[in-house]
């Protein structure tokens, strides 16, 4: 259930990065069983690691807070809506229920993201495909036998 003062948590940690100097002012915060298990900023320009959004910080934060990747149970409230890597983090980290304060044309993000899909910014494509499926066969070959 959606807690305003969990939404302000996050506001507050993307207004201690207004100045930008860590990064633009996206703020998060990880919720379970109706406490904080972590909170956090965009860290991308103080940490010269541009996967550190605020969302991705506090998946990390809340992780190594609680001993596992895996955060069933967990509420993410951010300040904004998630970019596509950061709600993949999210999906990956098993949060299902995120509530999100500004939209993405709010903070312009697919903009950005649909300029590199144009080919602007981004070339993809794929190759040897024959040469690279065995890692992945081997692995699920392991993981059968784990269960």
């Amino acid at each position: 259930m959606y807690r305003k003062e969990f939404m302000a948590m996050a506001n507050e940690e993307a207004k201690a990065n207004v100045n930008g100097s860590d990064g633009g002012p996206f703020g998060c915060v990880i919720i379970k069983d109706g406490k904080v298990v972590s909170r956090a900023h965009n860290q991308v320009l103080v940490d010269h690691d541009p996967t550190a959004h605020g969302e991705i910080t506090a998946i990390r934060k809340a992780g190594q807070a609680l001993g596992t990747h895996d955060l069933t149970g967990c509420e993410l409230y951010t300040s904004a809506m998630p970019c596509p890597m950061c709600l993949s983090a999210i999906i990956w980290a098993n949060i299902k229920q995120v509530y999100y304060g500004n939209t993405a044309d709010d903070a312009a993000i697919y903009d950005f993201i649909n300029a590199g899909l144009k080919g602007d910014m981004l070339a993809l494509t794929q190759h040897d495909r024959e040469l690279t499926i065995r890692a992945f066969k081997d692995y699920q070959s392991a993981q059968k036998k784990l269960y």
